[in-house]
């Protein structure tokens, strides 16, 4: 049902194809069907690794490799796998160094796999090897579901075939990300650039990194949209982060002159918050060893969220008015939480983990030191406070969605059937026009008027004067 599947894999379901298998080919570069002619190739042969296959990926990676990783790699090989082609008859590639092989050329997915290792070999020629054939080093694949079988059962058996090479430990291949309800596509420039977020976005390159984050296709195919951009800037950075650690900041910096204050006696629901935060470093780390980065910077905005929470039950900016000593130890824990952001953030949001540190004056130590309660000590100098994040208006969203739907339109015009306005004419009659370039010599307006150029052009035969209408364009 896919109307673009390749002849080797459906990208849609990930399903190994055969060029015949295909229903009304044709060629991507001509449009024309092709035409099958008999040929030779070299393949490799993946039924002979089909039981050690089963036993290294069905048995031993059913409990750690990613759901939708290990059921395509339990999927292809419950089909039984068949040898597969590893050289192609084209005129660009490598070629196959074999002396009865000419004119092949490696298979992309043959060729590409022993490029990882050679481009490691060049970066790092005296010490390659211990990247690629130390037991004691720990090999992830990080790519997108079309390449699980490539990654996962072509490459591992060339390694095992080889045998002096160490194999993947975990293959985390994340989904699709559509874009506004259609797959990206850089040739039909549907697509976020980078370069214009940044040139639009100045100073937010964190929004998009904590977007793309929380909106991973980890498991199944997801989409991005610039509403849901705006958002989760809105709702979640700004309205939970920002906000925990400006009111943190701000309050000290009124009501302390911006010194940690004492910590005084603490009561059942500061006790609480201490007990809760040591716990954060722990449970982020092991959702970040495991590749479950969308819940583990959830687990991170859980610590705003609680921070958050904290302030709102304790209300310092009224209990000043009448107890300074526990308005004082309110904000002490407080700016303990803000200060177990900036490790944990880190991974994830970089930027406004070190606008974070410097606006708390604070070097922040290793991963555990993050669930401690005593980060801060009191008198503590604290630097002005500033916004770690800005809210995006309507105005903003609304030009990037028309940016995309300009380009949709542009797509749509570029794909309509053209009707030839006259027959084609014979090659004959053709070879009847006289057709020159000629070259622009010289060029001067022509007097009393705004549009005109007079132009003398060289035809290689002669040199002839025309007038042409493009003064307002152009200036000789």
């Amino acid at each position: 049902g896919n109307e673009n599947a390749y002849g080797d894999q459906c990208e849609r379901c990930g399903t190994s194809l055969s060029p015949t298998e295909l229903i009304n080919p044709r060629s991507m570069l001509s449009g024309s069907a092709p035409v099958l002619r008999e040929t030779k190739h070299w393949f490799l042969p993946l039924d002979q690794y089909e039981p050690w296959l089963r036993e290294w990926i069905i048995e031993g990676h059913k409990n750690d490799w990613k759901t939708n990783v290990y059921g395509q790699c339990k999927s292809w090989i419950d089909q039984g796998l068949h040898p597969r082609a590893v050289t192609r008859d084209l005129d660009w590639g490598v070629p196959v160094p074999l002396p009865d092989a000419q004119g092949k050329v490696l298979y992309v997915w043959f060729d590409a796999p022993i490029g990882y290792i050679s481009a490691t070999k060049e970066g790092f020629p005296d010490e390659w090897e211990k990247y690629w054939k130390d037991p004691e080093t720990k090999l992830v694949h990080f790519i997108g579901k079309d390449n699980i079988v490539f990654h996962c059962i072509i490459f591992p058996v060339m390694l095992k075939a080889h045998g002096d090479y160490i194999l993947p430990d975990n293959v985390p291949a994340n989904e699709f990300l559509n874009l506004e309800g259609d797959k990206i596509s850089t040739s039909r420039n549907w697509a976020v650039w980078l370069h214009e977020y940044l040139q639009d976005f100045p100073g937010q390159a964190d929004v998009l990194r904590y977007v793309l984050c929380a909106n991973a296709p980890e498991t199944k195919d997801n989409d991005f949209t610039w509403k849901d951009f705006q958002a989760r800037n809105n709702n979640e950075l700004v309205a939970t982060l920002g906000n925990f650690v400006n009111r943190a900041a701000v309050l000290t910096q009124k009501f302390f002159e911006g010194r940690v204050p004492e910590r005084g006696e603490l009561q059942p629901i500061d006790q609480e918050v201490f007990a809760q935060l040591a716990g954060f470093p722990n449970r982020v780390g092991e959702l970040i060893e495991n590749y479950r980065f969308r819940e583990a910077l959830a687990e991170v905005m859980n610590l705003a969220r609680l921070g958050n929470k904290y302030l709102a039950d304790t209300q310092p900016w009224h209990l000043i008015k009448t107890d300074a000593a526990r308005t004082g130890t309110v904000l002490h824990v407080a700016l303990q939480v803000a200060a177990a952001l900036v490790p944990l953030l880190t991974p994830f949001l970089p930027e406004s983990a070190q606008k974070l540190a410097a606006m708390l004056n604070f070097e922040p130590g290793d991963w555990p030191s993050a669930g401690r309660a005593e980060q801060l000590p009191a008198g503590h100098q604290l630097r002005e406070p500033a916004l770690l994040f800005a809210k995006i208006d309507d105005a903003v969203v609304d030009t990037q969605v028309q940016k995309l739907l300009d380009t949709k339109k542009a797509n749509a015009l570029a794909a309509a059937p053209v009707t030839a306005s006259k027959e084609n004419v014979s090659f004959d009659d053709f070879g009847k026009m006289d057709l020159r370039v000629g070259t622009i010599i010289a060029a001067e307006k022509v007097a009393k008027t705004k549009k005109l150029l007079k132009l003398t052009i060289d035809t290689g035969l002669d040199q002839r004067t025309i007038v042409s209408g493009i003064a307002e364009s152009f200036i000789p």
